[in-house]
């Protein structure tokens, strides 16, 4: 019998995934706009969240005959120290999320190649690798790089108008993408797209490595819930 503790996964409130976010994803972000957050539990002790939502480019469900309600991202992993793999808690919040959200077809995901993230955690639940996406431009504004794309964000009205080229900018390597289908006739659709997956570089997956300083803080559940007892 496996000494973990309870694993348990529930919808978590704003309040909650902001917290996890802001302080256990590399990016120290949370997106503005709805999400479906997925809060997770070892025990009693509040590890993090996962966060799908319908992403910032609003074409990316185009490529696979989509409309962009029936094709999400998975947006955020942000996770504390935590015994259970990530795999496995992504797994069950995709079981949670297929029942609170009728009629999502495909699930997409990035690994950051700037972060070094190859997508060991998508590899371990068996996603659809389909290579690397276009490169980008960051600008910097307000103390942080952004694409241009995020500057429709709550703090940037204040910035509307602006010569982009008065700006700091850097280019940015294109990120490794995964499909997750939900549905037969949609993993026929994809299945032809597979690559090989790439090899791990550096770093830990998506800015939450398994062994990390710092508890679990906030008590956030909605009433739709799993639980993953030892195995």
């Amino acid at each position: 019998m496996s000494s973990r503790p309870e694993l348990r996964l529930a919808i978590a409130t704003t309040e909650a995934a902001r917290y996890a976010c802001e302080k256990w994803h590399y990016s120290k972000s949370y997106p503005i706009g709805k999400s479906f957050d997925v809060g997770v539990w070892e025990g009693k002790r509040y590890v993090g969240v996962i966060q799908f939502r319908n992403g910032a480019n609003m074409n990316m469900s185009k490529p696979y005959g989509l409309t962009q309600w029936q094709c999400v991202e998975l947006s955020r992993v942000a996770l504390s120290s935590h015994e259970w793999p990530v795999s496995r808690m992504i797994s069950v919040a995709l079981r949670l999320m297929r029942i609170a959200c009728k009629g999502i077809r495909l699930i997409v995901s990035y690994a950051d190649t700037m972060q070094g993230h190859h997508g060991g955690i998508y590899q371990a639940g068996g996603w659809v690798y389909t290579g690397v996406t276009g490169g980008d431009t960051e600008y910097k504004i307000g103390g942080k790089w952004r694409k241009a794309r995020n500057f429709r964000s709550s703090d940037f009205s204040k910035y509307s108008g602006m010569d982009y080229s008065k700006l700091p900018a850097r280019k940015t390597p294109g990120k490794h993408r995964y499909l997750m289908p939900l549905d037969d006739e949609m993993r026929k659709r994809i299945e032809p797209l597979r690559k090989p997956y790439p090899k791990r570089e550096r770093s830990a997956e998506n800015g939450t490595p398994g062994i990390q300083s710092g508890g679990g803080g906030v008590n956030p559940t909605r009433s739709l819930q799993t639980t993953e007892g030892g195995q």
